[in-house]
């Protein structure tokens, strides 16, 4: 029997009434903590991963025909560390010694900044179809319904399918005319609503608010044929206040860089928690969707968005499925056009385009709604 088989039953067992480990050192015979052999194994998987990313970044740039950048980048980091705010500042001074073009690396992420009209330009003309795709993001798996939507979905057939569909058919001036009406009566009763509130004496209005039901009732009425804001149906109220609230925290999502967008390891781990809590939002915003789908499919209608899109789903039931339709519903931005309308209003009444009277407030609110309804996605 071998002399060492005591040696190696010590490494497997613990001794009786200890909570601890210990390991044999096999060189000295001494015992080694198990946090410390741990840490040792941890250190050495660390440094071994910096080594492949370093390796890999360094090779991948040696291959490519990459424009310049900055000399200092680190591993896994790349040129982040460089960016500081004000951005348009940073970029200005990174321009002025590297040149109209550089890349920079953002993590596993490449990005090239231009800064020359002239190849601003050309980007977007000789070279529209290299650019057109985006990158593939959390936000574009969840809300874009796994890339198939028109702002997450890569340039291919399906994204021109997508772009013929929405700019001639559901977005279309002549289509949007069609809810001219609709438009005329939401800005009606904003007015009354307006009226009411200063019937008896001047008073403060907030705008951000009523624009923002405003909007809302408007698009979903154009998508849906439904009324929320403004009812008899306080359920509705409530409801819509629920969507409006996922629409929101969607756009923060979508409008603040993520480190779990350019660190993988990070999102294995679900740094803290956003893919999570991104899966969670999209999951109710699916069931409104869904519940307006099933409604407007039930009614049988012709007159709304969504009719139309369920009768081009009638005659191609295989490509516009129901995911294809609220990926084009959520493309709308319904709550995105408020700050178009504020900004609106603000800009008309700094130039004194109308005069101070109910009539040419109800003009201007009429052409602001027509602009901002008619603004192509």
């Amino acid at each position: 029997m071998p002399t060492n088989w005591g040696h190696t039953l010590q490494i497997f067992s613990k001794p009786h009434g200890s909570s601890s480990v210990h390991y044999i050192n096999p060189i000295t015979g001494n015992k080694i903590h198990k946090s410390i052999m741990e840490m040792i194994w941890l250190y050495s998987l660390l440094s071994l991963f910096l080594i492949v990313i370093a390796f890999k970044f360094s090779s991948t740039r040696r291959k490519r025909n990459l424009p310049p950048s900055p000399a200092t980048a680190l591993p896994l980091l790349g040129h982040l560390h460089l960016l500081k705010l004000p951005l348009h500042r940073t970029y200005q001074k990174l321009s002025q010694k590297l040149g109209p073009i550089f890349s920079l690396r953002l993590g596993n992420r490449l990005a090239v900044v231009v800064s020359s009209p002239a190849i601003v330009e050309e980007c977007f003309t000789k070279n529209d179809v290299v650019l057109a795709s985006r990158p593939r993001l959390i936000i574009g798996k969840y809300i874009g319904y796994n890339y198939t939507s028109l702002i997450g979905s890569p340039y291919g057939d399906h994204w021109r399918n997508l772009r013929r569909l929405t700019t001639l058919e559901i977005f279309s001036s002549n289509r949007l005319n069609m809810f001219q009406s609709i438009r005329q009566d939401e800005i009606r009763l904003l007015l009354q609503k307006i009226y009411r509130k200063s019937e008896t004496d001047f008073t403060r209005v907030e705008l951000r608010h009523m624009l923002s039901e405003l909007n809302f009732n408007n698009i979903m009425r154009m998508v849906a044929g439904k009324r929320y804001f403004g009812g008899r149906d306080d359920d509705d109220d409530e409801e819509a206040k629920q969507f409006r609230g996922l629409i929101d925290e969607a756009f923060r999502f979508a409008g603040a860089s993520n480190p779990n967008d350019f660190f993988p390891i990070l999102r294995w781990i679900d740094y803290k928690g956003f893919e999570k809590n991104v899966a969670r939002v999209s999951g109710k915003m699916d069931v409104f969707l869904q519940g307006l789908i099933d409604e407007r499919r039930s009614s049988k209608g012709t007159n709304t968005m969504i009719d139309h899109l369920l009768s081009l789903q009638e005659s191609q039931p295989e490509y516009y499925t129901d995911i294809i339709i609220k990926g084009i519903i959520m493309m709308g931005r319904l709550e995105r056009r408020r700050w178009s309308s504020e900004m609106e209003v603000g800009h008309r009444k700094r130039r004194r385009y109308i005069r101070r009277t109910p009539f040419g407030t109800a003009l201007m609110l009429m052409d602001i709604a027509g602009d901002i309804a008619a603004a192509k996605c």
